[in-house]
């Protein structure tokens, strides 16, 4: 895929920062509080999702400098462990790790929406649907688009953030609760599951490595845009989190995913909660634009290696892979139309924290790069790994159901590539 026009460090850091906001910033704090509900537990859990991503923002700098191909962890795993491990991620993103996301979101804009425009699917499906076509045409139209709304996204969460400092609770007993009562609640297993909530909401981290191709020196562009972008998020995270306990009761938030409603009810009342949800579901346009810039890509790369693929490499004279966008606005469809949001969130993250630490690993296998260097390696590596791999054992015990849906999509890609041929053109073969 080649283009002309290629977007700067801004526009790729805006890309990680529209595909990291979305849905669970704003939905995650209700079913973490029905394991911990002390605040200095919650601030460490998103502290601690934070320094994962930001390890992990680190890493794949290293990866996306070093390859400087537009893919992702479907080049970095093919490059660097085998074949087969690169054609599961891709089949992964394809099938959850960027079409769920995409219908969480159109779910999640949908019950923001309801209170305005009542129970209705419309919503989201337009969204969903309408802004893969926008990112179509062109690179600087997708660059446009995306910039806009991470502009309003942006703008939006810095004023809720200003609204919830200035006001005074209107409830006597507030969830912020700053105890001693922490140190008993991190050591309970439950934990674990708060930390796929929070892990999910920093997925798209590493969002403008996918798209390396398509940014101007990469080598300099790429860390800044990751490393700031993640920064950034975590600050807004954790601020946006004791705003949702300021203002509500324990009561009130525990198991409720409308987390936000809720908070901002108790401000101003039905009315300008109601608004409040509107401008939440508006921001999670450029979530949706996101993955639907990003996914494809991913698509688009194998489509190119592998025959089973073969018709969705189609590009257009702006070398835009129009056949995989529609392809993945296809699943994305699927999914909105027929899953839960929180069986369909849990199985995402699972699978996506499995294979996105099966990259981290792979970064290990890169000796010398002439691309950016993180600091600390192997060490950050052996962090990831070892709390990555902790969470996603007891995820697999707690949570077997959707676990087992995770590890049978991953079980259907090895199949697929069992059967498949690469093309003479593949260079991982």
């Amino acid at each position: 895929m080649s283009t002309n026009h290629k977007i700067g460090w801004k526009t790729a850091a805006g890309l990680v920062i529209a595909n990291m906001i979305g849905t669970g910033v704003f939905t995650s704090l209700g079913f973490q509080l029905v394991e911990v509900q002390n605040t200095w537990s919650i601030i460490l859990l998103w502290t601690l999702g934070g320094a994962m991503a930001l390890i992990g923002a680190l890493i794949y700098a290293e990866l996306g400098t070093h390859f400087q191909k537009s893919g992702g962890d479907y080049i970095f795993l093919s490059e660097t462990l085998h074949p087969s491990i690169g054609y599961l991620y891709a089949w992964v993103s394809l099938s959850v790790g960027f079409s769920a996301p995409i219908a969480i979101a159109a779910m999640a804009m949908n019950n923001y929406l309801s209170p305005i425009l009542g129970e209705s699917i419309w919503p989201g499906l337009i969204f969903l649907i309408g802004i893969p076509i926008g990112h179509i045409v062109s690179i600087r139209q997708s660059g446009l688009i995306q910039n806009s709304l991470t502009f309003l996204k942006i703008v939006f969460v810095l004023i809720l953030i200003g609204i919830g400092f200035y006001f005074s609770p209107r409830i006597e007993f507030t969830a912020l609760n700053f105890s001693s009562s922490w140190t008993r609640e991190v050591t309970r297993p439950g934990v674990a599951v708060s930390l796929v909530f929070v892990f999910y909401a920093f997925t798209g981290w590493n969002s403008a490595a996918y798209i390396v191709e398509e940014i101007k020196n990469p080598r300099k562009t790429l860390p800044l845009a990751l490393i700031s972008a993640t920064i950034f998020v975590t600050i807004v995270y954790i601020l946006i989190q004791l705003i949702f306990l300021k203002h509500a009761t324990i009561d009130q938030l525990t198991g409720k995913v409308q987390v936000a409603n809720i908070v901002f009810e108790n401000i101003f009342g039905p009315t300008g909660a109601a608004w409040i949800s509107f401008f939440i579901a508006i921001q999670l346009i450029a979530t949706i634009s996101g993955y639907s810039w990003i996914g494809p890509r991913i698509t688009y790369s194998i489509a190119k290696d592998y025959h089973l693929w073969k018709p969705v490499s189609r590009v257009n004279s702006q070398g835009i892979p129009v056949a995989a966008i529609i392809l993945n606005t296809i699943i994305s469809l699927i999914l909105f139309l027929t899953g839960s949001f929180e069986q369909v969130l849990i199985y995402a993250g699972f699978v996506l924290q499995l294979m996105g630490t099966i990259t981290i690993y792979s970064s290990l296998r890169i000796k010398s790069s002439s691309g950016f260097k993180p600091p600390g390696k192997p060490y950050l590596q052996i962090v990831y790994l070892s709390l990555s791999v902790g969470i996603m054992s007891y995820i697999l015990w707690d949570k077997p159901m959707e676990s087992l849906i995770g590890l049978g999509i991953i079980a259907i890609g090895l199949v697929l590539f069992l059967v498949d041929r690469p093309t003479s053109k593949n260079p991982n073969q």
